[in-house]
């Protein structure tokens, strides 16, 4: 559930969806995956390399806990249904396909030290915002169509 590739770096920063929450940046881009997969860009403005390890790991348990509660987090695997049992979590009418899934790229400015909670909040924020775009990306162009 990982980006690892520069290409899939691009394809998301391409996409050109950016939410700032308190010290992370998020970028997304749909992956037409049926799980978020999740990338990391830590400068060394953040720190040392011990502080940017850290902050990684922040980010990957943070992920870890919250995906399945982000826009988008397939039915199936929120609710522990059967698969195809439902769409994406009231985003299917809003333009979203049961394979919503969300490539994440997460970049962190230069901060305090944060905990687990303050990034778990300023990510699941970061990614809400940045779906509610690419919805309305999606409406906008089902209508133009």
């Amino acid at each position: 559930m990982r980006l690892t590739h520069a290409l899939e770096y691009r394809r998301v920063y391409d996409a050109k969806v950016r939410k700032g929450a308190g010290a992370i940046i998020v970028h997304v881009a749909p992956n037409g995956r049926p799980h978020h997969r999740l990338g990391l860009a830590v400068g060394k403005s953040v720190g040392s390399a011990v502080a940017r390890n850290r902050v990684k790991r922040l980010v990957r348990e943070a992920f870890r806990l919250s995906w399945r509660a982000w826009p988008g987090a397939p039915a199936a695997v929120t609710a522990g249904g059967a698969a195809g049992a439902g769409g994406a979590g009231g985003a299917a009418g809003a333009g979203v396909s049961d394979a919503a899934g969300l490539d994440v790229v997460v970049s962190v400015r230069g901060h305090a030290d944060l905990t687990l909670d303050e990034v778990r909040a300023m990510l699941a924020r970061a990614v809400a915002e940045g779906a509610s775009v690419l919805r309305k990306r999606a409406q906008r162009a089902e209508r133009g169509s």
